[in-house]
């Protein structure tokens, strides 16, 4: 997830994304418009006696919003703070923690299969947002009646932490509670399958909530949407790992020797050409045997029908390549193919020789292979003087 990046703590990059300079003044807004509500709310709760018309009196409602909400987005990103500290001492890498619309993401480099560190990270988040939740109380009781619009502001976090402890551990896979029940799953099944009946669980929960939504507030509905979409992505990416596990981009690559390339001094028009009949949208640029570039449909648009003729793909390709050894694994590929938005990269040796070309459409082609055949059968690797057929 993309987002601004503001700073770094811990070494982990904090970004901002720009739904979340969206959200930030609209609940700043809520909070304010309800400061009254809210006020009898947590007199009833916490036994307390605010005084509701003290805090509702010209800009002070407004304030306090705005100090509820950054704190209730600090607290989010504390939260995911306790996920990534504890990731990292189990030594995964955090590659970022976005905060955005639906409060916080702490996004991972790669995710922990073994289900005791899952579990443990997984927890640490609403561990510490219960511990917020505690502290906030017990500044709420020590601070004097008179420190009104303070108490309100840690009454209200007080409140909102425990809640956010309490949703996030719902059976909401990607959400904490989800990734608790994943973990626990794990215990006795792989993880793959693990990941897929949590995220039909997770589904599940998306529908319902969705459906609680559509009565009470359409915000839940788009968590609802989040929720099914982070499921379904994440469990397809776990299928894809379990499924290439121990396959190299050797094994799925088209070799040099049926590999089309185009020369560096081809014409625009003779490369649509031959994208028409060969039915290809991208090609390696060669000149005198060594790889220079890509060059793909859309590089090729960029030319008008009149100019075809005089400009080659020297002029269009692209010089800054993207590329992958023949020993990486097939996942590494689809991770750099997410990464760089390509849907092809180049296979080099460790001597910078192109010795093929991998595409999607060879990762989608062998991952339907490998399951028709079956978890039990293993892939036999590729031995590079094998002799294969054109496809």
């Amino acid at each position: 997830m993309r987002g601004i990046r503001i700073g770094r703590v811990f070494g982990i990059p904090i970004q901002l994304n720009l739904t979340f300079l969206l959200i930030l003044p609209l609940f700043a807004w809520l909070i304010g418009s309800d400061v009254g509500e809210l006020v009898q709310v947590i007199n009833e709760l916490f036994g307390s006696a605010i005084d509701a018309a003290a805090l509702t009196s010209g800009s002070i409602p407004w304030v306090l919003g705005s100090a509820a909400a950054i704190g209730l987005f600090l607290c989010v990103l504390f939260h995911e703070f306790g996920h990534s500290l504890v990731a990292m001492h189990y030594g995964y890498e955090i590659d970022s923690i976005t905060l955005w619309l639906f409060g916080g993401v702490a996004s991972f480099a790669e995710m922990p299969e073994d289900w005791r560190q899952e579990l443990v990270i997984a927890v640490a988040g609403p561990i510490v947002s219960v511990a917020l939740g505690v502290i906030s109380f017990v500044g709420f009781v020590v601070l004097p009646a008179t420190q009104g619009s303070v108490k309100f502001v840690l009454g209200y976090l007080a409140l909102t932490n425990i809640l956010l402890a309490v949703f996030n551990m719902l059976p909401g896979f990607p959400m904490d509670g989800g990734r608790v029940l994943r973990a626990l799953l794990a215990r006795r099944r792989s993880h793959a399958r693990a990941t897929k009946l949590a995220a039909e669980v997770g589904k599940m929960f998306a529908f319902l909530l969705g459906i609680f939504g559509l009565f009470y507030n359409l915000f839940l509905v788009a968590l609802a949407f989040f929720i099914y979409m982070g499921a379904s992505s994440e469990a397809q990416q776990t299928v894809m790992k379990a499924a290439f596990e121990d396959v190299t981009v050797r094994d799925v690559m088209t070799p040099r020797e049926k590999l089309d390339v185009v020369d560096i001094r081809t014409s625009i028009s003779e490369l649509l050409d031959r994208m028409f009949y060969e039915r290809h949208t991208g090609y390696p640029v060669v000149q005198n045997g060594r790889l220079v570039g890509m060059v793909t449909l859309n590089d090729a648009r960029t030319v008008d029908e009149v100019e075809r003729d005089a400009y080659i793909v020297k002029d269009v390709m692209s010089g800054e390549l993207t590329t992958i050894s023949p020993s990486a694994d097939a996942m590494d590929a689809i991770t750099t193919m997410q990464q760089n938005g390509v849907g092809r990269l180049p296979v080099v040796d460790d001597e910078g020789e192109l010795v093929g070309l991998i595409s999607r459409s060879d990762l989608v082609t062998a991952l339907n292979i490998i399951q028709s055949r079956g978890p039990s059968t293993s892939i036999r690797p590729r031995d590079p003087t094998d002799v294969i057929e054109p496809r």
